[in-house]
């Protein structure tokens, strides 16, 4: 069953539940912090940009995770491969960082003595802007790149969880073309809208506590018509509608379910991707994990962000089939108790 959401209405009912369960082509249902019922420190909002062409991606977080802020920065490079992710934790955050309820409009912003983010939509565009004072050693970095967003489907998700007031709201726009720099010491990683494109992995909501999730995404041109894919899966009771969506030309294509299978041993082995409805068949050839693992009693994080090309086939609705050839993009595995 893939439900699609066409009401505008509040996203929560009266008890704080998801109001209607599926999918959407944009955020139909509309969110309201203040409808919430759970309590604050539960509560995580955040807003993950993802901005790469072949050679090199940088990914930047504004994260409200209720008891625990957290801003991050990633810079890596598909051609050695090399990568550095440098993070800073505010403690309780709890709704300062008031983040936008709306994906659409507004600003997004940290700033401390070390690191100042912000993020500016509106209007078709976003401008991404990031100081991080000792990212790497002495080294500072600074990012500076705006994106493009036409009118176009996104892939939007409401998702309950069987626990009582827990649930996830979730857009992941594709196909932003981005065009700026980022500048880490002497080194300059530039990004062309022609070649270069941004996701934007926009969540609001409230989590049960040990959640594993499987997301993949990429962004690129397939015979001179631009294409980006969301597949994912792994919390929360997805029996309305999955997250697997194609955008081809701006149009959202939605799929059913699609499966990981991830080689046992290893992150940085082919891995391949399945769909019940064969409509997503993939090979994997990773080229980069981005690994990290953090243990600190209560809270754990376990991650493996793996960056590499997809080569297959998708089946559109209307039943076209378009090629995929070294397709850049990455897939990811990660567990977090917090």
């Amino acid at each position: 069953m893939q439900h699609e959401i066409l009401e505008r209405k509040p996203l929560l009912d009266k008890n704080g539940n998801i109001a209607e369960p599926g999918w959407a082509r944009g955020l139909v249902s509309q969110y309201r912090r203040a409808d919430i019922k759970a309590a604050r420190i539960r509560i995580k909002e955040w807003d993950y940009y993802l901005v790469s062409n072949d050679t090199h991606a940088v990914a930047l977080t504004i994260a409200d995770n209720g008891y625990m802020g957290l801003i991050s920065a990633s810079l890596i490079d598909f051609t050695k491969p090399w990568e550095q992710t440098t993070s800073v934790m505010t403690a309780f955050p709890m709704g300062r960082f008031k983040l936008p309820e709306s994906s659409d409009k507004g600003v997004s912003e940290f700033s401390n003595k070390r690191v100042s983010m912000r993020f500016e939509a509106g209007n078709g565009k976003r401008e991404l802007s990031c100081r991080f004072k000792r990212f790497l050693g002495e080294e500072t970095l600074d990012i500076a790149i705006s994106l493009d967003q036409p009118e176009m489907d996104s892939m939007v998700i409401a998702t309950p969880f069987e626990k009582s007031k827990a649930f996830y709201y979730n857009q992941k726009i594709n196909c932003m073309r981005a065009g700026g720099k980022a500048v880490l010491g002497a080194r300059e990683y530039a990004f062309e809208p022609d070649t270069s494109f941004a996701t934007l992995d926009w969540g609001r909501g409230v989590w049960t506590y040990d959640n594993t999730w499987y997301w993949g995404n990429g962004n690129g041109i397939v015979d001179g018509k631009l294409l980006g894919f969301n597949i994912g899966y792994g919390f929360g009771n997805t029996s309305a509608a999955s997250e697997n969506l194609v955008i081809y030309e701006g149009r959202a294509h939605k799929l059913s379910q699609v499966s990981f299978n991830i080689p046992k041993d290893s992150f940085v082995k082919p891995w391949t991707f399945t769909s019940d409805d064969n409509r997503f068949e993939m090979d994997f050839v990773p080229v980069i994990d981005r690994a990290a693992h953090t243990n600190a009693l209560i809270i754990e994080s376990d991650q493996h962000q793996v960056f590499g090309r997809f080569s297959g086939r998708i089946k559109l609705d209307d039943g076209r089939t378009i090629e995929l050839k070294d397709f850049m993009g990455f897939a990811e595995k990660v567990r977090n108790r917090y």
